[in-house]
């Protein structure tokens, strides 16, 4: 439920002083830590989401439409986009499903694997995305942190999710010959 006021108490804060009054002192600063990521992805999820209702995508859409219009063709396997969004196949699948009723991607056979479908942007995919881009990236541009604030966010985010096990550093590159 939106609100057109700002609470006068932080809940997290409260919730935070409830967890130490009742001795979960051990617990209670991961309780916030964990409340608080919760309540900024739904504030940001909320930003996001009203930017893209103009162009009749959710999040989900709009990554997989940015995801195909990344590609040198505009085309990958179902298989690899369901790896590069760490979602769900059922996820995926419903998405491709909604973005093809739309006209926005297409399934098309794999050239070489009989069991496996591409996924192809359409050129009402390919213009739909960029134009949601150009307003993805007004809102990426000022989220509501100073630059110093995000690159800390993103590092200290990046290493929780390096340790959960959601990705391993790249082998080194060699050096070019």
């Amino acid at each position: 439920m939106a609100r057109n006021e700002p609470l006068p108490v932080d809940p997290i804060a409260e919730a935070k002083r409830q967890w130490e009054l009742h001795g979960w002192m051990d617990a209670a600063v991961g309780m916030s830590a964990v409340t608080s990521v919760m309540r900024a992805q739904q504030i940001m999820l909320g930003r996001v989401e009203r930017e893209l209702k103009a162009y009749g995508l959710s999040f989900a859409r709009y990554e997989l439409l940015r995801l195909l219009a990344f590609t040198r063709e505009g085309r990958m396997p179902m298989a690899s986009a369901i790896a590069r969004l760490q979602v769900h196949p059922t996820s995926v699948t419903n998405t491709v499903d909604r973005l093809s009723r739309d006209g926005q991607v297409r399934r098309e056979p794999h050239p070489t694997d009989g069991r496996a479908a591409l996924i192809a942007l359409t050129d009402s995919g390919r213009e739909t995305v960029e134009r949601a881009t150009a307003a993805m990236n007004a809102l990426f541009a000022d989220v509501g942190l100073p630059a110093d604030d995000l690159a800390e966010l993103v590092r200290i985010l990046a290493r929780f999710r390096k340790d959960a096990g959601d990705f391993a550093d790249p082998e080194p590159r060699p050096d070019p010959l």
